[in-house]
């Protein structure tokens, strides 16, 4: 049988970019923070925080899905890897900020 690829792991934390308190999402794992979009280089597949990286992901860009909404971009800024990550809007709790995602549509080149 095929192990689970995705771990429910929404527990709140604190913003290491930029120290806003992060709740948890209440549907799946919250694991970026609303305000700014930063997150932690912390998991390998969704929810396992099995990476030792531990370095910032900042977001680089934003995709527009028409089945998952936005996707954000994200660069570590300890190893470089690039990843990926559904948005956390729209939301009950404390949705992603809406400006920035849009923001961050335009092309990374573009800016």
């Amino acid at each position: 049988m095929e192990e689970k690829r995705f771990q429910k792991n929404d527990n709140g934390f604190i913003c290491s970019n930029c120290g806003h308190e992060v709740k948890p999402l209440g549907v799946t794992s919250r694991d970026h923070c609303p305000r700014c979009l930063c997150s932690l280089h912390v998991d390998i597949n969704p929810g396992d925080r099995a990476n030792d990286c531990r370095g910032l992901l900042r977001p680089v860009q934003v995709i527009p899905d028409p089945k998952k909404g936005y996707i954000i971009i994200y660069r570590c800024e300890k190893c470089g890897e690039t990843v990926r990550n559904k948005a956390a809007y729209p939301a009950k709790i404390q949705p992603d900020d809406i400006d920035l995602l849009i923001k961050l549509t335009v092309n990374e080149h573009d800016r």
